[in-house]
């Protein structure tokens, strides 16, 4: 893989004024809420992408991309080591998008076209827009991928929500949970499908998967990982892992450290 510049400590190292760029970002950098006139795509070509909004967060993987449309105000959290690299969209692009942010998954043509981008100077002129057009290409053809997770505005669920992000692999019911909060478990069960459109099951496993990525990219076993976050025993984790992220936990650690993520 090519090199990519080093960061600097400016408080905002990722995001400079140019619209193509990359870097080495530690792991725990935290970029703090902000918004950009135009659409922003950005590849973890290593490492995890958090990204959250009020609408939730989205992770992506070293095989995804994350996609932020104008005007929304949202964060970034790296886990790992990442190879970050950010593409501005012109808003007359933008439409070719979805409308609201999102994780794509990365095909080989999308993974070369963004190194290419945020790597090396132009050449001829006009390239990089007719490269930057075969990027929205891609990704318009290419189905949404997110692991999203929702977050709630009722204050009962969100005090539930609040329990969980601190302790995800706490094993704790709904029941029990309601109990803190001051609320039945018929009601927190009703909130989480209607606020947050999945089962208090669903929303949690996804929660878990989050912090499974971190955990694995940092280099902690498929074993571990999994009684870290919550799983009783390996293989209802690399279920769950599978069928969220779309490959094994083993798979996409040996990914990593191939820096093969296609």
């Amino acid at each position: 893989m090519p090199e990519t510049r080093q960061i600097s400590d400016a408080p905002s190292p990722l995001w400079p004024t140019t619209p193509r760029s990359g870097g080495w970002i530690p792991h725990g950098y935290q970029l703090d809420p902000h918004s950009h006139a135009e659409g922003q795509l950005v590849y973890a070509a290593a490492g995890v992408l958090a990204t959250t909004t009020e609408r939730g967060t989205w992770v992506a993987p070293a095989h995804r991309v994350t996609w932020t449309p104008p005007g929304f105000e949202h964060s970034h959290r790296f886990y790992g080591e990442t190879d970050a690299r950010l593409l501005a969209v012109p808003i007359e692009l933008c439409g070719e998008l979805v409308a609201h942010p999102s994780v794509f998954a990365v095909s080989p043509l999308l993974r070369e076209a963004v190194l290419a981008l945020t790597d090396r100077e132009e050449i001829r002129p006009g390239a990089y827009a007719r490269l930057l057009a075969v990027v929205i290409d891609e990704l318009a053809e290419t189905p949404e991928q997110s692991l999203h997770l929702p977050e709630p505005r009722d204050d009962r669920l969100r005090s539930v929500t609040d329990l969980l992000h601190a302790e995800p692999g706490r094993a704790i019911t709904l029941a029990e949970l309601g109990h803190i909060a001051g609320a039945s478990e018929r009601t927190l069960s009703r909130l989480f499908h209607t606020e947050l459109g999945m089962s208090f099951h669903r929303w949690r496993t996804i929660l878990r998967i989050h912090h499974a990525l971190a955990h694995l990219t940092g280099g902690l076993s498929v074993t571990d990982t999994a009684m870290a976050c919550g799983w009783s025993n390996p293989s209802s984790f690399i279920d769950a892992f599978t069928e969220v992220v779309g490959q094994t936990p083993g798979r996409y650690q040996s990914a990593l450290r191939s820096n093969d993520v296609r």
